[in-house]
């Protein structure tokens, strides 16, 4: 019992310290509640207001059907444009795709005599690229069936294929980028205020300070790892019932219990890695260049961002060792899929035990720096 309440006093100590700073506290607070709104709002995936021109070379009935199909909210209305401007608006960033129509395009078609039509693409914008050039082939497709086919070109094909998108069923962008935007947060902050936490007390002198009372090194952690993990849990659970529920107006399938639960399993297990970088770095400055890429990595190749499907077996294999990558695979399971402790165990487990490790290692280098650089 004494020593659970060194390590609650400790903790308290480590609370008022950052409840104290304002640039701290306003940092929390942006991240949590305009970024992640700006972000999921705005940042969309899906193809959006696109800027496209169309080429009509064939001047037909056909030609004018096709420009006039793409329509708001994906593109903007077509403009025609001379085909001698297509490098010119393209090189400007004016236009993102456009279509050319060659001429005799309808009677071509209509003498079924193989034609082509050409679809320029800005690939500099990769998501409205890919996705867009999609959406032209199958308005394009429609069209010509239906102009060829009379408008029955539908009902000749002999299955009818239905799609149903489960979990998100409108695609919206803002659902996923909102959720992943908290566990980048989360990521990003209790990796930062952990480190700094560790590095202002030796730059104060005031760990030497703590040292010669009678305290233990891994209580000094554990206090640092619950006040501040803390901290985070608390501002990432307001954010997502304030901001992702509340203003963006997400939906929630799972049990926010069981994703708190989760939560305080990865934040030990990064808080822990936060200390175990502010061991190796000398200063703050070192700290913050040491944990940027630490974070990038963990961020783009977790599997929030990109699928872990499609990246290479040894890079998956890999980032196995990444509590990052286990948090992603909980969170979207309890938060998307509404999933259970049945199934969410795994996860839960692996971010444990490489929380345990980092902790480990960082009580380690603890004792290690104090001796060094104390």
């Amino acid at each position: 019992m004494e020593r659970l309440n060194t390590i609650y006093r400790l903790g308290v100590k480590e609370l008022r310290s950052v409840l104290a700073d304002p640039v701290l506290m306003i940092l929390l607070l942006w991240s949590f509640t305009f970024a992640i709104y700006e972000v999921a709002s705005n940042a969309q995936m899906e193809v959006n207001n696109a800027s496209i021109a169309i080429v009509d070379e064939d001047r037909s009935v056909l030609s004018q059907r096709i420009g006039g199909a793409f329509l708001p909210p994906y593109f903007q209305p077509a403009i025609e444009i001379p085909a001698t401007q297509i490098d010119p608006a393209m090189d400007l960033g004016e236009i993102i795709f456009v279509v050319s129509i060659p001429p005799n395009f309808e009677s071509d078609l209509l003498a079924a005599i193989p034609t082509e039509v050409q679809v320029n693409v800005d690939a500099t914008a990769m998501s409205s690229a890919g996705n867009g050039a999609g959406y032209i082939q199958n308005i394009i497709t429609r069209e010509v069936s239906e102009f060829v086919g009379n408008g029955v070109a539908a009902n000749d094909v002999p299955f009818n294929l239905v799609v149903r998108a489960k979990f998100n069923p409108n695609l919206e962008s803002s659902w996923f980028m909102a959720v992943v935007q908290i566990i980048n947060n989360v990521t990003v902050l209790a990796m930062i205020l952990t480190g700094a936490a560790f590095i202002r007390e030796r730059e104060h002198g005031t760990i030497e300070h703590l040292l010669v009372m009678p305290i233990r090194s891994s209580e000094i952690m554990i206090a640092k790892v619950w006040a501040n993990g803390l901290v985070i849990l608390v501002a990432a659970s307001l954010s997502l019932a304030l901001v992702v529920e509340g203003l963006l107006q997400v939906p929630i399938a799972g049990s926010k219990i069981l994703f708190v639960f989760g939560a305080m399993i990865y934040l030990f297990s990064i808080t822990s890695l936060g200390i175990l970088l502010a061991t190796v770095a000398r200063s703050m400055p070192q700290f913050g260049l040491l944990a940027i890429p630490v974070f990038v990595i963990m961020e783009l190749l977790s599997g929030g961002t990109t699928p872990l499907e499609s990246m290479p077996p040894w890079l998956q294999a890999a980032m196995q060792a990444s509590p990052s990558t286990h948090y992603v695979a909980f969170a979207q399971a309890v938060l998307y899929r509404g999933a259970g402790l049945d199934i969410i165990w795994p996860p839960l487990i692996a971010m444990g035990l490489i929380g345990a490790l980092f902790f480990t290692a960082a009580l380690i280098r603890f004792r290690h720096a104090i001796v060094t650089y104390g």
